[in-house]
């Protein structure tokens, strides 16, 4: 968990900087993104550096394919699973609505809702969110960083329940494509990978 569930966004920022995004703004845009696909690269908490393809297919499911070794995490059916490729044990799981990434893959995104937004500011080009469950602040926060022109996820922080941060930079979001449904099947991987 500790390795997949940080990620912030970096991005190469131009110089100019943008009006600040509205959270009514960033919600309509987030709540419009149905199927999204990119190239990252995560810095994880112990200041590694990792690569991979991340799908998301809005609500509920998200693809972080590792490269070169291999893991994979996949959140679906409101579970977080982490598959580790030196393992020959079924997954590691976690609730995925105990875990920040909860916060985008939402089906219905208010920002605008009391107490989830606990920091929203312009960081030069980018527009950042800090967000929170409002019921769960234990939880961790999630930072969310956004360009204005096109409007656009650049990147994100997970800053889990014991303060480790992992960042993860998006090339660009390419959004619309069709996957197939055993992309984010969790039983269709552990049966795939002999785990069962």
């Amino acid at each position: 968990m500790k390795h997949v569930l940080a990620a912030l966004l970096v991005l190469a920022a131009g110089p100019a900087a943008a009006a600040k995004l509205s959270l009514a703004e960033i919600s309509r845009y987030l709540n419009g993104l149905s199927t999204a696909e990119a190239a990252f690269t995560q810095m994880n908490a112990d200041g590694s550096v990792s690569e991979g393809r991340v799908l998301i297919q809005r609500p509920g499911r998200m693809r972080f394919e590792y490269t070169p070794d291999a893991t994979l995490v996949l959140a679906s059916g409101g579970q977080l699973a982490i598959f580790d490729p030196k393992s020959n044990q079924p997954p590691e799981q976690y609730p995925l609505s105990k875990t920040p990434l909860n916060l985008i893959l939402g089906k219905d995104i208010d920002l605008t809702r009391a107490k989830m937004v606990v920091g929203h500011a312009e960081d030069g080009p980018l527009t950042t969110v800090i967000a929170q469950d409002p019921d769960h602040p234990e939880y961790g926060t999630l930072t969310l960083a956004f360009s204005a022109d096109p409007l656009a996820l650049r990147q994100w922080t997970v800053t889990d329940e014991t303060g480790n941060r992992t960042t993860v930079v998006l090339d660009d979001l390419k959004t619309g494509g069709k996957f197939q449904p055993s992309a984010f099947s969790i039983s269709y991987e552990v049966n795939r990978r002999g785990l069962n």
